[in-house]
């Protein structure tokens, strides 16, 4: 068995599996309630199923001798993006209370995430001035 015929099967697996993830992420996406489980399904996508996709493009172009670099980086940039923007929704729907909260934590006061005065209305501005 040669090395184009096992690339040929790793890029043929790597692409179902990509697929499958983003299909999955899409019906979680339209099947999940609340705006904070509505988030977990896309992020999957994000990750592993683009990058299964991208994974399988570059042994693709690996066994036909290109480059890779721009799958390479295109991977860096959603595997550094996609948690941080995901965090970032989270806590805005923290913040607006427009899911369930935590319960507070046990002895930490200072827990940044939902650190707002009581008497402050979701979405208003508090100017000190």
């Amino acid at each position: 068995m040669s090395w184009d015929i096992v690339a040929t099967y790793a890029v043929a697996v790597c692409l179902i599996v990509g697929a499958i993830f983003s299909l999955v992420g899409s019906i979680g996406l339209l099947k999940f309630n609340d705006p904070m489980t509505r988030l977990h399904a896309p992020t999957k996508v994000g990750t592993v199923g683009i990058g299964a996709l991208l994974l399988a493009a570059m042994i693709h172009s690996y066994t036909l001798g290109e480059g890779v670099v721009h799958e390479i980086l295109i991977m860096a940039f959603l595997f550094v993006t996609a948690p941080i923007s995901a965090n970032f929704m989270a806590k805005v729907n923290l913040h607006r209370r427009e899911c369930d909260t935590p319960p507070p934590p046990a002895k930490d006061r200072t827990w940044a995430t939902l650190n707002a005065p009581d008497d402050a209305a979701p979405g208003a501005s508090s100017n000190k001035g």
